[in-house]
């Protein structure tokens, strides 16, 4: 218990001494190491229109030999076609991406 107490203080001293930029880099770090179990919600206007259930996290996409950030998200979810929030049998885990600019799309894959 004491070694619970004193790590818990340790690392207590150390986000305190940390920039809040730092700071917000470390809590992705862990949160990207935990998982959120995230939901993405895709609407066409205010119809629900498709919808992915235990994401870990949302990435930025980087140019691989240029390294410069690309115009979109991904992620890896469950494809939750019956839009009940619950993996159900059929429900496979899947890639997509979607967009930062004004047009709307949404790029995943479906077997």
């Amino acid at each position: 218990m004491k070694l619970k107490n004193l790590l818990l203080s340790a690392m207590l001293l150390f986000f305190a001494g940390c920039t809040q930029e730092t700071q917000n880099s470390l809590s992705r770090s862990l949160q990207n190491w935990t998982g959120t179990n995230g939901v993405l919600d895709i609407y066409a206007g205010d119809k629900l229109v498709h919808k992915f259930i235990n994401i870990d996290k949302l990435s930025t996409a980087y140019g691989t030999n240029d390294n410069t950030m690309r115009p979109y998200r991904y992620g890896y979810g469950f494809d939750d076609l019956n839009f009940n929030g619950k993996k159900d049998e059929g429900e496979k885990k899947v890639y997509f991406e979607f967009s930062d600019y004004s047009t709307s799309y949404v790029f995943y894959e479906r077997n």
